[in-house]
């Protein structure tokens, strides 16, 4: 996607180093990140620095290969493969992506490792441009169907940030929505704030702001009260870690609007890539782990000069877990890159044999 007038992707490869934006400064500064040892790239990930299941995943691989030609001791790839699992817990990308790069080269001579690594960490970067291009092309169909019933402007609800700030390119839950755009159908998305991170508010509009597609800021509580004003057309949000029965893990408050979404009569779908289905978790909720994060981010709130002012009063018990899980049965259906599944066992069965790079 373009930032300006000059076209970013979210993680490249670059002079022997991994180049990332840092979306932790994003919108008001705009900052590549160069990482090259094994801690830059467990920080980035557990800082989110990068975030978004698919990214994670891209940068997990990347993080791999370096580590790998630093040292191609199994005992290294071992302990980098470890660290760079216990960044963050949820998203089922990492582990994923991590897996594919050690299974593969664990076999083969030391000095063979390192280029099969990173050739591996390129191809699950490139495939995750195509996967999202194509989940756009995908929910492209449901938005120009909406659109012929409706003729006026569809107005879509996201959740979080699910925009190509947390994939590679494209994005999952805003794919269909640039695809949209580009197919000149007329769109307006209301975008959740997202507390306590703000990734809606920060990161969602800022993409749909350079992308000229019109939106609205609300409070996360607002979605509800759009919906039953019949403000809403339909819900798009991205996944986490999606379980084998179609239950779905997303940022906090997903469940709230799933829930509103369903009592009144409003589709809600869930964007994703195959390899953001867990095919070895038959159910997600009460299995899932949920990361829980610092308190901070709760009690104080960042200006755009970095610093940090208190909203709560000092000493207050807080929680703050970054996750829900989604029941399969509120979920109208999964976009993923093969087209549209139903949220159920039998459907998601059948791209079991897909997940393969």
């Amino acid at each position: 996607m373009k930032v300006g007038n000059k076209k970013f992707t979210t993680i490249w490869y670059e002079d022997d180093a991994v180049k990332i934006i840092d979306q932790t400064l994003l919108p008001f500064k705009f900052k590549i990140k160069k990482l090259k040892t094994i801690n830059d790239f467990f920080l980035s990930i557990k800082n989110m620095c990068v975030r978004g299941a698919p990214l994670i995943g891209v940068t997990a691989a990347f993080g791999l290969a370096l580590s790998i030609k630093r040292n191609s001791s199994i005992k290294n790839i071992e302990r980098s493969y470890e660290k760079l699992l216990s960044a963050r817990p949820t998203a089922v990308n990492l582990k994923w992506a991590l897996d594919l790069v050690f299974n593969s080269i664990k076999q083969m001579p030391d000095e063979k490792r390192w280029l099969k690594s990173i050739n591996l960490a390129k191809k699950i970067r490139s495939q995750d441009i195509n996967n999202c291009k194509k989940i756009g092309l995908h929910g492209l169909k449901i938005i120009k169907e909406k659109y012929l019933e409706k003729k006026s402007v569809i107005n879509i609800l996201t959740h979080c940030n699910a925009g190509w700030l947390a994939t590679v390119d494209w994005g999952t839950a805003l794919s269909p929505i640039f695809s949209a755009k580009q197919n000149n159908i007329p769109i307006h998305v209301w975008v959740d704030e997202t507390r306590p991170r703000n990734q809606g508010a920060l990161l969602t509009a800022w993409e749909l702001k350079n992308a000229r597609v019109p939106y609205t800021i609300v409070v996360d509580n607002a979605g509800g009260h759009l919906m039953q004003s019949g403000k809403v057309d339909l819900c798009i949000v991205g996944s986490d870690r999606t379980a084998l029965n179609g239950d779905v893990c997303n940022k906090i408050g997903t469940y709230l609007k799933a829930i509103a979404a369903f009592d009144n009569g409003i589709p809600f779908y869930v964007a994703l890539p195959v390899s953001t289905i867990d095919l070895n978790l038959k159910e997600g909720v009460s299995n899932i782990e949920i990361e829980e994060r610092p308190g901070i981010e709760l009690s104080k709130i960042r200006s755009t000069t970095n610093k940090f002012s208190k909203i709560y009063f000092d000493g207050a018990n807080v929680s703050n877990p970054a996750f829900d899980v989604t029941p399969a049965k509120y979920i109208t259906g999964l976009i993923t890159e093969f087209g549209l599944l139903k949220a159920k066992t039998s459907e998601i069965r059948k791209i079991k044999t897909l997940k393969n790079v």
